[in-house]
């Protein structure tokens, strides 16, 4: 497994191109197809709970985008689809591998698990470097809130979120679409469904992007300065294949890739004097890199899913691999050229670079018992097994750029070595779970469910000697393995009371558990001498308890649906970053007990045959109750917005002949948002009292024209071009927001 090279990418992008326009072109006749969200009263089916059932029957918080919506909003990648569902936040930041989901306050943090569990087509997807990725050909995304622990396990803590792929069928169909956007730069997607044979069907789908990017580098004197911080070139492909010899059984194959190639690591970080250090509201201050680095990211996916019905249930088979080699390089504190080495340097000025590789395997048995009967259970396990190794360092910056460093230190007198640090981890992880619903009456449902999980950890310091952050010993130095295990029981319990078809009463207690891990070795020496609290050579697990009531309820024969819940959350052990200067390393602490509690509620109507209009609105107060260092206690919880909106509106009528017009706007505001805890640590007294980012509001606007075979539409994201950090990290390091873009899209459909 390799970093493929952009010719590679480019001739692997034409020839998948070519596969998809060659049959459209020789095939091609009109179908119908339902190209936007239309009023209608028809229920949506999801799966959130494993079985097939109603959205507004389950007993839970869902926001369900169903593959019209994602057309007509234009949902291309998870920040998408997340700034449509209340109380859910999505920090992107740093690389195209590190990006924090944050559900109802309860956050992810750099080198940390999810926040929720991440499902695709029933495989988990355990690498969270894998998550922000382009979807394409998607059939359905549901998000549900609240742990979710005993349906899907480890890292369910905060939520789920389920993403169905369009699956294979016996009908000849497809799209191809073609689009600019204002990089400049150009998209190419194509899709296509192939009866191969009798009961046996085939899918592909690749997504093709390249972007010169939209945020500027001002520095134009470096050799190894480029333009723009964040040009994209993403390759991103899947073929399924669906076998059906009987009425009973189904193998279901899908494989997929996803090559990415783009920049990382563009930090604006103010002067120490600066009254804006630490303030997250801070954007006057351009990008300025003199290295500007590369970000490549390669990830590969395999899924096998073997269904087999009986009269008495289903015997269902899941088996996933995945593999995940992402590297970085580029600028290094303070992300701000000092002139030619070695005059005006400060002692501190460098680049860095990272290399992650990671191998996953996944096996999931289950049986399910028939979905009409009075009492329904499921009941089966789980097991993973993954392979990770990772480095970090610094290179001493003499003005000649930066160079990739993979498993051994650079030897190269233009990139001198100053810090390099590395680790293996081995994982084996294993769960079994029992589901049970009970109909005690027609319209009283009980269920109450369990699951356990074991995950044992190793971890093997690889740091050669000479880099060691610690005066080698037995428990610090080159060879030292450090074993963990974490384990945690997860029940769940829920009332569910329908009083009327148009009415869902709720009631649940669940548990989330999500598992503990290792910082790099050495990093607890070093915290201690430093004056961090809670942070180690390894971090403990992170739990949560969470009780919940709600309702949900429908008008206008379904056209109308009015949902709302509020909670009660007591988490122990939740993360928190914290960046250690002394040997550059990213480490995570744990925060004894947090205390979050709010609601959310969400309106979805489609009031006449032409216009839509959907409302979303989520609250979350956190506070820190527990915590050694006093400055912390009553603070809010890191990386967590205090509350969000989201309002869609959508207008589609009648042109000439099939011709229709559409227009959609979609308004999304994210509260106050406290990204770090506050520090008596001498090292950040700056961030003793944090600064909260002010509320965040943006547009995106889609208008154009469409019918049953092709439609072309204009979009524009954040279109009044807000101006914004998406993070602020302990330290004073702030990350640009994208400015506006805009574009204009051609899709054709066979």
């Amino acid at each position: 497994m390799g970093i493929a090279s952009k010719q590679a990418r480019m001739l692997l992008a034409t020839t998948a191109m070519a596969a998809f326009f060659m049959p459209a072109a020789a095939l091609a006749q009109p179908v119908s197809e339902d190209t936007g969200d239309r009023a209608s009263g028809d229920e949506i089916v999801v799966t959130a709970r494993r079985r097939d059932e109603s959205v507004q029957d389950v007993p839970a918080q869902v926001t369900v985008l169903n593959s019209s919506a994602i057309q007509t909003r234009g949902i291309e990648r998870p920040a998408d689809f997340i700034a449509q569902v209340p109380n859910v936040t999505f920090v992107e930041t740093q690389n195209a591998g590190t990006s924090f989901l944050v559900i109802r306050g309860i956050s992810q943090a750099r080198n940390s698990e999810p926040s929720a569990a991440i499902v695709v087509d029933g495989v988990p997807m355990t690498q969270p470097a894998q998550f922000n990725q382009a979807l394409i050909d998607i059939e359905q995304i549901e998000v549900l809130k609240g742990p979710q622990g005993a349906l899907y396990g480890r890292n369910a803590i905060g939520g789920a979120i389920v993403i169905t792929t369009k699956k294979p069928s016996d009908q000849f169909e497809g799209r191809v679409m073609a689009g600019y956007e204002s990089g400049p730069g150009y998209r190419l997607q194509g899709a296509v469904n192939v009866p191969l044979a009798e009961n046996f069907y085939m899918r592909g789908a690749v997504s093709w992007r390249d972007t010169e990017g939209f945020l500027n580098n001002v520095n134009t004197t470096d050799a190894s300065a480029e333009e723009n911080v964040d040009p994209v070139e993403d390759l991103n492909a899947r073929v399924s294949f669906l076998y059906e010899p009987t009425d009973n059984f189904s193998a279901d194959l899908r494989l997929s890739a996803d090559l990415l190639d783009t920049r990382a690591l563009y930090y604006v970080i103010p002067d120490f004097t600066d009254p804006n250090f630490n303030n997250p509201n801070f954007t006057d201050r351009p990008i300025n890199l003199n290295n500007s680095g590369v970000n490549e990211r390669d990830i590969y996916d395999a899924a096998l899913k073997l269904n087999y019905e009986t009269s008495y249930g289903a015997f269902t088979s899941i088996t996933g691999y995945n593999s995940v080699e992402e590297l970085l390089t580029g600028d290094g504190y303070p992300f701000d050229p000092f002139g030619p080495f070695p005059i005006n340097r400060v002692g501190f000025n460098f680049s860095q670079t990272q290399f992650l590789d990671v191998e996953t395997f996944t096996q999931e048995l289950r049986f399910t018992s028939p979905s009409e009967n009075r009492f329904r259970w499921m009941a089966g396990g789980q097991i993973y097994v993954t392979d990770r190794y990772i480095s970090t360092g610094n290179q001493i910056d003499t003005g000649a750029g930066v160079i990739p460093v993979f498993r051994t230190p650079s030897t190269d007198p233009a990139h001198p070595q100053l810090t390099f640090l590395a680790d293996a981890q081995d994982q084996f992880a294993w769960a079994v779970y029992l589901n049970t619903s009970f109909d005690i009456l027609d319209n009283l449902e009980l269920s109450l469910n369990l699951r356990y999980d074991h995950d044992k950890r190793e971890n093997t310091t690889l740091t050669p000697p000479a880099f060691l952050p610690c005066t080698p010993s037995p428990i610090c130095g080159t060879g030292v393995v450090r074993e963990n295990t974490w384990d945690d029981w997860q029940p769940q319990a829920i009332l569910r009371y329908m009083p009327t078809d148009d009415l869902t009463l709720f009631a649940s207690y669940s548990r989330g558990f999500r598992s503990g891990g290792f910082n790099q070795t050495g990093v607890g020496g070093l915290a201690d001498a430093s004056g961090f609290f809670n942070v180690g050579d390894l971090f403990d697990q992170e739990t949560a308890n969470t009780y919940e009531a709600g309702f949900k309820s429908s008008f206008m024969d379904g056209r109308v649906n009015l949902n709302a819940s509020g909670y009660f959350t007591k988490a122990e052990g939740t993360y928190f970053f914290v960046f250690i200067a002394a040997n550059s390393t990213q480490n995570l602490g744990n925060i004894d007990e947090v205390e979050y509690k709010g609601f959310d509620i969400e309106l979805n109507a489609n009031l006449t045959d032409n216009f839509m209009f959907n409302a979303g609105f989520g609250y979350t107060d956190s506070e820190i109750t527990e915590f050694p260092d006093p400055v912390a206690i009553g603070a809010a919880a890191p990386l967590v917005s205090e509350y969000t909106v989201n309002v869609g509106a959508q207008y589609r009528a009648p042109l000439w002949g099939d011709v229709d017009g559409l227009v959609r706007v979609d308004y999304n505001r994210l509260g106050d948002t406290t990204f770090t805890i506050p520090f008596s640590a001498p090292e950040l007294a700056l961030d003793a009292f944090p600064v909260e980012r002010d509320p965040v509001d943006l547009v995106d606007l889609r208008a154009g024209v469409t019918t049953d075979q092709w439609s072309l539409m204009f979009w524009s994201r954040n279109l009044f071009d807000e101006e914004y950090n998406t993070e602020y990290s302990p330290g004073g390091f702030l990350f640009k927001a994208q400015p506006m873009r805009w574009g204009v899209d051609l899709t054709v459909r066979f």
